[in-house]
């Protein structure tokens, strides 16, 4: 019996196979969850349904997560279909390009308020509608974060400053869903070869000294991280909340 046995996921961000959001719904899948797929848009839905198939999973929602409309209707088609939902998982991010390179100082108004409403704000108002259907279920929500948040890392910018506004919001969620039963965790992965990193000037160099300087001295996959969120979803971790897990070799401890 799997971990996950009987358990109903609904995961936003898998935008291709190199996806953490991918390898989490495999791993899920693996532990005995039933899991729904939630995409951002039709160009994304043309790599996301052969991959949703190849795994049976059938529920597969388009949602924009700018939109509280997409996600009520999003979260109404999970009602509907299972009648309440067990963990939630948050693998959604975004910056402009142009505001990933050079100084933080090229950042504009617009590009700031876009990065913290996708990458940040959007967690809380998933965690509005999940709310409802995770009573009583002792249910998991996961986000997934980055190391940029606390420290400086070059050409990371807006989505840095988007990713500490994710991790303050992970902790104050946690405590408003505690008392429901419902735990909130973020995962801090360590630099990995996907969609969103491409877009981050700079990302081989910085992968190349983190495999160099982590006590591991290497760099992590997407099915570590995925393990993580196995155990964060799954009742081994069901006095764990508020949390920042990192999974990055250790390279979070290292000073100088």
């Amino acid at each position: 019996m799997g971990l996950l046995e009987g358990k109903k996921a609904l995961i936003f961000g898998v935008a291709n196979d190199k996806s953490i959001a991918w390898a989490v719904a495999e791993a899920f899948r693996r532990e005995g969850a039933e899991v729904a797929l939630a995409y951002a848009n039709e160009a994304v839905a043309k790599r996301v349904m052969p991959l949703a198939e190849s795994i049976g999973v059938t529920l597969t929602l388009p949602c924009d997560v700018r939109s509280d409309d997409d996600l009520k209707a999003t979260f109404a088609e999970i009602q509907k279909a299972w009648g309440g939902l067990d963990i939630l998982v948050h693998s959604v991010a975004f910056a402009n390009k142009e505001e990933l390179k050079g100084s933080i100082l090229n950042t504009t108004r617009e590009g700031f308020n876009l990065a913290l409403e996708i990458s940040a704000y959007s967690l809380i108002a998933m965690a509005k509608e999940a709310a409802p259907l995770m009573q009583g279920r002792d249910g998991s929500i996961i986000s997934m974060t980055y190391y940029g948040s606390t420290k400086v890392f070059p050409n990371y910018n807006v989505m840095g400053v988007a990713k500490a506004a994710l991790e303050a919001s992970v902790r104050y969620l946690a405590e408003g869903m505690g008392p429901d039963g419902v735990r909130v965790n973020a995962i801090s992965a360590g630099p990995l070869r996907t969609l969103a990193s491409a877009g981050v000037g700079g990302f081989t160099q910085i992968a190349g000294i983190v495999a160099g300087k982590a006590p591991l001295r290497r760099n992590i996959s997407q099915e570590e991280v995925a393990g993580s969120a196995v155990y964060l979803a799954s009742d081994l971790s069901r006095a764990v909340t508020g949390e920042v897990h990192f999974v990055d070799s250790g390279y979070n401890i290292i000073g100088l």
